[in-house]
């Protein structure tokens, strides 16, 4: 088992003839991956950086905008898409639908910035405002691409997101995880909305989000990254405990080893533009358990590529990523 979880006898997998070449490395050997490590997401992200939508439109030929949360992503963390998507929306008829979804979505991003990650009560009140207005206009556009597309599931689970920062209650939330599942019940995005959703500082109880992840995971086919939820969970944990060894046990290093070898480190799993994030939470959940068997794999396929999610939620994600990955 250890075997092949630790990739000996593993076919090396091809190359990706899209992938970018690696940057300059920092000192410690990492680097912080760019464009999902993607020409064609590249070639995306500089059109929207232009503000060509056009070659936007272009660039998104090979990409299901509707079903790639990665790749939308892109476009939702990308400062400036809200200063011309509006007139796309407006003009191109045709495309009205892509161009409401990366509006919604990147409303609602542009939302989370206004707020910033602070603790609720240390938001200011032109926080706020700022906050719900970005979020009431990315709930229009979201729900009408999702009316004006009804097979995505992009829409749905960035409403997700919305949801729960304009605090719209279980009902409306559990609707649109339904809707979500009912397009893909395998999408992983989708069950790490839900995962946050579930958290003691969102309203749910201690538990109740690993036991979703566990029954998400259970019947998922081996190599899918849905194996990423469990990871996740572990992760939530950790941030809502006030111990930073809670993952220090062996039955979460278990647990999280045979997540890992049923999902990211299986021969059928898939590298799609942006692996390397999977990867990230696993390297992460694995590493503040102090896993010693299948951490050094995942740290190794890496090769030093750091993702921001999920290392964002440690005061410094860079040096933290750089000193679990030379422990590993």
């Amino acid at each position: 088992m250890f075997g092949k979880l630790l990739g000996r006898g593993a076919e090396r997998q091809a190359a990706d003839p899209h992938a970018l070449p690696v940057p300059r490395r920092q000192r410690n050997g990492t680097y912080t991956l760019r464009a999902l490590g993607d020409a064609r997401v590249l070639a995306l992200v500089e059109a929207a950086q232009a503000g060509d939508w056009e070659a936007v439109r272009a660039a998104l030929a090979p990409f299901d905008l509707g079903r790639d949360h990665q790749v939308l992503g892109e476009l939702a963390d990308l400062d400036g898409v809200q200063d011309w998507i509006g007139r796309a929306v407006e003009e191109d008829k045709e495309h009205r639908a892509t161009a409401l979804l990366i509006s919604g979505t990147r409303h609602i991003s542009w939302g989370w910035e206004a707020r910033t990650a602070a603790r609720a009560v240390n938001v200011t009140q032109d926080q706020w405002r700022v906050f719900h207005e970005r979020l009431d206009i990315g709930e229009e556009h979201l729900l009408e691409a999702a009316e004006l597309r009804p097979d995505w599931v992009t829409p749905w689970c960035r409403l997700l997101t919305s949801g729960r920062g304009m605090s719209l209650g279980p009902a409306v939330n559990e609707t649109r995880l339904d809707a979500a599942l009912r397009r893909d019940p395998l999408d992983l995005e989708t069950h790490l909305e839900w995962v946050s959703q579930l958290q003691p500082r969102w309203g749910g109880e201690p538990g109740q989000a690993l036991a979703f992840a566990r029954e998400a995971f259970a019947d998922a086919p081996d190599g899918h990254r849905l194996g990423c939820v469990i990871a996740m969970a572990h992760i939530e944990e950790w941030v809502e405990s006030d111990h930073q060894d809670h993952l220090d046990t062996p039955g979460t290093q278990d647990e999280l080893r045979e997540a890992a070898g049923r999902s990211i480190l299986h021969p059928a799993y898939e590298r799609r533009p942006g692996w390397q994030e999977d990867f990230n939470i696993f390297a992460m959940a694995l590493a503040l358990s102090t896993e010693s068997i299948v951490a050094p794999r995942v740290f190794h396929e890496l090769d030093g590529a750091y993702t921001p999610w999920p290392w964002k939620y440690m005061a410094q994600p860079e040096k933290a990523y750089a000193r679990f990955r030379r422990r590993a």
